[in-house]
Order: C-alpha cells, then sequence, then structure tokens
C-alpha cells in the first residue's frame, strides 16, 4: 500500500505538487496593501490576524502576491471543513500503481475479446460451426455496450471508480472460468455464455482510461497516463493475435485440440483471478488531493442531484464533440473489423499461416501502441490536440490504402511492413480521441464522454464487420477493404470541421495569480488613465 498521509510531501518534479494556499479575495493585490512586518518566514510565526484564509479562493505560493509571508515548503492551512482539502493541489504516488493494475485487467479483457478470432478456423472445426457464427464471439463485445453504456456510465456517476473497477475484473474472471466448462465440440453454447459474461465486463472498462487519467493524473500528465491506459487493453489484442496460435495449432484429432484450448483457457482464468485480487488490494476511489486546477474546480461544480440525461443532452448540443463521436467511431470500428477479420485475409492469401496471420495483427498493436505513447506525450506538450488528431487521421487513411494494395502481393514481409505502418496511425489513434473529448466537453463526465465514443465504435464496428465479411466472402478482400478507405475518408473529412474548443486547458490556465495580476493592473490602469497598455493582459482587459 502507498503512504497517503495528506502531511507527507509527495514530490517528483511536477507543478501540480506544489502546495497552495487560500487567500479571501477582498483582499487586493495594489501596492498599497501590504503583509504585517511581523510576518516571517518561520512557520512559528503567524500571519496578521486582519489576513484570512478563504476556502474559495487558491494562490500558488511559489508565485503569490505575498512572496515573504511563507517559506518554500511551509504549508498554509486552510479553512475548509470538508473532507477533501480542495486548496492543495499535487499528485499521489499510488497513481501509477491504480493505472498500471487497470491496464493489466483491460489486457486480460481484450485477450479474450480476439482469441477466437486470430484462430477462427481452428474453432470452426473444433465446434463445427460457422465463420460468422466464430466472429459473433467477437462481436458480442460491441453488441452488449451498446445497451449497457447508460446504466454503467450512471454507476460510475453514481458511486465512482473503485466500484467500477471491482465489478469489472469480478466479472472478467468470471467468464473466463466459465470457458473452461466448454471443451467439448457440443459445449458451443457455454463458450458463448462465458464470452457474453467477459463483454459485460468490458462495459465497466472501456470508457475508463480518460477518467482514471484526469481523477489521479496532473495537468501534464493526462495525455501519457490514458495513452497508458489504453495500452493495456491494446497489449491485450496484441497477446490474442500472438499467444492462441502459439497455444492451440491447427490439428485433427479433436481429444488433443480440446487439451490445447483447455491451456489457454486455464492460463488467462489464474491471470483473471490474480489480478481481480489486485484491484481489491490497491485500486482507490480517487486521491486525497485534486492533481490538477481542472479537477479541483472540477470537484467543486460537482452535484450530487446532476442529471445523467441532462448531461448527455448538452454533449448532444456540442457539435465538436458529436463530429467527434462519428470520426471516432469511424475509425475505431475500421480497427475492430480488421482484427476481427485479419486471420481470414492472410489465410486466403497466405493458407496455412495462422501463425503469421497472429504475428502481422501483433505487429499492427505494438506499433500502434508506440504511436499512442509518442501522441501521448507530444500532446501533454503541444497541445496541439486538433492538428494531432487530423494529421494521425489522414495518415491512418494512407495506411490503409497501402495496405490494401499490397495485401495480394505475396509476399508476407510487405504485409508485415504495411500492416504496422497502418497499426501505428489506426491504433495510435484511440487515447487521441479520448483525450481530445474531454477537452472539448469539460468539465463534463470524463466516462459519459469517452462512453459515448465507445458506443459509436461498437455500432460501427458491428456493421463493418458484418459488411467487410460478406465482401470478403463474395467478392475478395480487396473490395472489402476499399470499403474501409470509403468511411475512413469520409472520417478525416469529418475532423477537418472539428474546432479545438480546448476548455480544460482553459481552465488550468485560469490560476489564481493571473487573476490577482489581472486585478492589479486594472486598478493601476484606472489610476492612471493617460497610460497606454504594455502588456498583452492590459490590452486584453
Amino acid at each position: 500500500m502507498v503512504n497517503e498521509d495528506p502531511t507527507v510531501e509527495e514530490r517528483d518534479g511536477t507543478p501540480e505538487q506544489e502546495t497552495a494556499f487560500r487567500v479571501d479575495p477582498s483582499i487586493s493585490a495594489h501596492p498599497s496593501v501590504s503583509a504585517h512586518p511581523s510576518i516571517s518566514t518561520d512557520p512559528s510565526v503567524s500571519a496578521h490576524p486582519s489576513v484570512s484564509f478563504h476556502p474559495s479562493f487558491s494562490a500558488n505560493p511559489s508565485s503569490s502576491a505575498f512572496p515573504s509571508t511563507l517559506a518554500p515548503g511551509v504549508l498554509a492551512q486552510p479553512s475548509s471543513s470538508g473532507h477533501e482539502n480542495l486548496s492543495m493541489i499535487k499528485v499521489s504516488k499510488r497513481r501509477w500503481v491504480v493505472v498500471l493494475v487497470f491496464s493489466c485487467y483491460s489486457m486480460c479483457n481484450a485477450f479474450q475479446w480476439i482469441q477466437y478470432g486470430s484462430i477462427n478456423n481452428i474453432f470452426m472445426n473444433f465446434y463445427g460451426a460457422s465463420a460468422f457464427a466464430i466472429d459473433w464471439l467477437s462481436m458480442c463485445y460491441m453488441l452488449t455496450y451498446i445497451p449497457l453504456l447508460p446504466p454503467v456510465a450512471w454507476l460510475l456517476e453514481k458511486f465512482g471508480l473503485r466500484t467500477i473497477a471491482l465489478t469489472g475484473s469480478a466479472l472478467n474472471c468470471l467468464g473466463a472460468w466459465v470457458k473452461l466448462g466448454s471443451l467439448k465440440p457440443h459445449l458451443f453454447p457455454v463458450t458463448v455464455l462465458g464470452q457474453v459474461i467477459c463483454s459485460v465486463a468490458q462495459v465497466f472498462i472501456l470508457g475508463m482510461p480518460s477518467r482514471i487519467a484526469s481523477v489521479w493524473f496532473g495537468a501534464n500528465e493526462v495525455s501519457m497516463a490514458c495513452s497508458i491506459a489504453v495500452f493495456g487493453n491494446q497489449l491485450g489484442i496484441a497477446a490474442g493475435f500472438l499467444v492462441p496460435p502459439v497455444l492451440v495449432p491447427n490439428i485433427k484429432d479433436q481429444d488433443k485440440l480440446a487439451y490445447h484450448i483447455s491451456i489457454m483457457f486455464y492460463i488467462i482464468a489464474g491471470v483473471a483471478t490474480l489480478l481481480f485480487i489486485l484491484v481489491i488490494i490497491v485500486f482507490k476511489e480517487k486521491p486525497k488531493h485534486p492533481p490538477s486546477r481542472a479537477q479541483s474546480l472540477s470537484y467543486s461544480l460537482a452535484t450530487n442531484d446532476a442529471s445523467y440525461l441532462s448531461s448527455i443532452i448538452r454533449l448532444f448540443k456540442n457539435l465538436n464533440f458529436v463530429l467527434l463521436v462519428i470520426t471516432y467511431g469511424l475509425n475505431t470500428g475500421a480497427f475492430y473489423a480488421l482484427s476481427i477479420l485479419l486471420n481470414r485475409m492472410v489465410i486466403l492469401h497466405y493458407p496455412g499461416e495462422e501463425v503469421n496471420a497472429g504475428r502481422i495483427g501483433l505487429t499492427i498493436v505494438i506499433a500502434g501502441m508506440l504511436g499512442a505513447m509518442i501522441s501521448g506525450i507530444w500532446l501533454d506538450r503541444s497541445k496541439t490536440y486538433k492538428e494531432t488528431t487530423l494529421a494521425v487521421y489522414v495518415m491512418t487513411l494512407v495506411g490503409m490504402v497501402v495496405y490494401t494494395m499490397t495485401l495480394s502481393l505475396g509476399h508476407l514481409w510487405v504485409v508485415f511492413v504495411t500492416a504496422g505502418t497502418l497499426g501505428f496511425f489506426m491504433t495510435g489513434y484511440l487515447p487521441l480521441g479520448f483525450e481530445f473529448a474531454v477537452e472539448l466537453t469539460y468539465p463534463e463526465s470524463e466516462g459519459i464522454s469517452s462512453g459515448l465514443l465507445n458506443m459509436s465504435a461498437q455500432v460501427f464496428g458491428i456493421i463493418f464487420t458484418i459488411s467487410q465479411g460478406q465482401i470478403i466472402d463474395n467478392y475478395g478482400t480487396m473490395p472489402g477493404n476499399i470499403f474501409l478507405c470509403v468511411f475512413l475518408t469520409l472520417g478525416t473529412a469529418l475532423t477537418a470541421f472539428i474546432k479545438a474548443d480546448l476548455r480544460r486547458q482553459k481552465a488550468n490556465k485560469e490560476t489564481p495569480e493571473n487573476k490577482l495580476q489581472e486585478e492589479e493592473e486594472k486598478e493601476e490602469k484606472e489610476n492612471n488613465p493617460s497610460k497606454a497598455p504594455t502588456t498583452a493582459s492590459e490590452e486584453h482587459l
């Protein structure tokens, strides 16, 4: 367990860790108002009685209007009577443990999503099912998400992160154990039941990355933290492409095949159980202090009677967010269809290459994880959400076109290169969409905005998977991939119309120090009306 004692400084170099104190807003920063001469940097010496600390206003001691009143590291105690001190802006060391545990059980759940699709032909032979039926073992993840998102998003708002994390990891564990009862060819319905339980668990997982990033990480870490949280899901997909072809060979003996399948099911059930225990031990609802000013404001704006429905209505009145919901759905839905149908496409052109089909999927996801990491670091430094999102979308379209043209050339190494390039941008786009949505919708709940993005992705994923599968069966892989290229072109065009209304960044920039400086400059300007403005702030005022 990580020490969360509020008296212990938790510093690792981020600006959000600096302790803030609150000053009554009635106290002017005008030069004529000075600190009492008895005030010293010695913590034992108190401030003048007329100087009060008000809980509704904060200032950073590192750039305070009263620099001589407090020495670095000296904490001024606010008068807030609540359980949480919102005047303290600092990050918790526990944040890395929380995001790591979340990434791990998200990885476990994503592995189970693609473990059937990556060896589609083997499970078809074992259960005697059609390719379409095996595809539905993956598509059920998308189908269950759509009706269950509203109640789960409401639960997230009502009960918080810990409850949702416990529920998601418990269902993931339960589904993994149920599948162990489906190791006979006639028990296909049992494996469907286990997969449906895992798909319900996914509803409690997909919308959490941006929420965890906002609640636990500072303003300069949120994009990278969201990328790390999304990594778990992508790493699980990568393992789902790589491991099943290795553990389950394409053999005709049903008993030996059942034995190999059981090994895979036992491993994933054991891992899911361990992760459930870890969630119980280490996962906390939120840190003692908000990690950023935007999160502190979010806490102060939150109300117990906030309407979930009214929040959704406000989001759909936000045109920029609506456009992002559509474009995110188009991109991610194309990724889902490509992942589910990859084994079928590769086997059509390269018979007997089940293992390499899994490795191509692994290449797509690993390259995407690298792209997501780079884009997350870039966003934390540049804050260019619109430009980065549009550039990644354009390159995704280019990568899809190149992949389409090279799949049937007969050279597997070429497919590896083009698929990896496509994955770098297509999978790397996922955390970009989450973070851009939070910026466009602040201070609305991250869980609701992320959930709507994921719902769009599931809808388009089902449509694209069924449609592309039928096109491949009837006309071949080239028309099927062109079908995806058309919709990615539409998504690129719509992304260009999204305006960069970065509301969370504006909230983080509205610091008390800036307000004090603006008030001082305004008073000075009023006292000297003939004086021409000399700074950008004065010109603005």
